[in-house]
């Protein structure tokens, strides 16, 4: 599934028959980019279950390039991570 049939299930919902696709596109983007902002502060934002979103350290590390075969220095960095809930989990 992408954004857009995101976005159209979303607005199937008879609960939201008020909500214009414009409203629903603008509230993903929101949510999405609210999340993005909190994540890369490096705060945690967890949505009760659904899952939690976080940023990790990815520490430095000797790497093999493949194509040559060389041995590389990859530098660290900061990832987003997101960990399923449990709820969620539990319905696989």
């Amino acid at each position: 599934m992408n954004k857009k049939q995101l976005l159209e299930a979303i607005l199937k919902n008879k609960e939201l028959t008020g909500m214009t696709k414009k409203d629903a596109e603008l509230f993903l983007n929101t949510t999405i980019d609210t999340i993005k902002k909190t994540v890369k502060k490096g705060e945690d934002v967890s949505l009760i279950g659904f899952g939690s979103f976080s940023k990790v350290r990815r520490a430095a590390r000797a790497g093999v390039n493949p194509a040559t075969g060389e041995k590389i220095k990859i530098k660290a960095k900061n990832l987003p991570k997101f960990k399923p809930g449990k709820a969620w989990k539990d319905m696989f």
